[in-house]
């Protein structure tokens, strides 16, 4: 898995002095994220959190424009899990490709492919504290154009795959959550 990061790094290095040759833009999308959260944990019912996420994108335009690499950053609030007071905090922060489809006018696809990490404080699942996890989102939305620089988001719809441990003296486990997202997207 290292090598493979550390490959689509280089790669991404790379591109980015051919890009300096060609005009290329920015995109900063903000909006409201929501998760639905699935423990492992069979005594812990699913539940929801709320949040926000922003993103910047760097899109070369070498290709026509259709492939990017976006930074994704997200804050989430958890306060009852299965009728239980939490004081929880999950944050996000995963990087990685962007596929655009331009084919239509006012309407842009996207699909993307973030990998990175998850941050978890407070009182949660029977732990306290500060735990760090591996993250990984592919998902993918439609942007509607409202003027030359501004688009209405609708999405990302994602898998947001994390492994925190869920039981005090147990091993990681697999959470696999959907997180949609809505919001708005400047290009730059």
């Amino acid at each position: 898995m290292r090598t493979f990061v550390c490959l689509v790094g280089v790669f991404f290095l790379m591109t980015l002095s051919l890009a300096a040759q060609e005009r290329s833009t920015t995109d900063v999308f903000l909006g409201y994220s929501y998760i639905r959260a699935e423990p492992s944990t069979s005594a812990v019912p699913d539940f929801n959190i709320h949040g926000g996420s922003a993103s910047l994108a760097y899109n070369p335009e070498f290709g026509r424009g259709w492939l990017g690499l976006v930074g994704d950053f997200g804050g989430y609030r958890a306060a009852k899990v299965g009728g239980v007071n939490v004081d929880s905090n999950l944050f996000t922060y995963m990087g990685g490709p962007q596929v655009y489809l331009r084919s239509f006018r006012r309407v842009t696809p996207f699909a993307h492919v973030l990998f990175g990490g998850a941050h978890s404080t407070g009182n949660a699942l029977g732990i306290t504290g500060s735990h760090n996890a591996f993250a990984m989102a592919p998902g993918g939305g439609l942007d509607f154009r409202l003027s030359r620089h501004l688009s209405l988001r609708a999405g990302p719809v994602e898998y947001l795959f994390t492994n925190f441990r869920e039981a005090t003296g147990g091993g990681r486990e697999v959470q696999n959550n959907l997180r949609i997202s809505s919001g708005f997207r400047w290009r730059f």
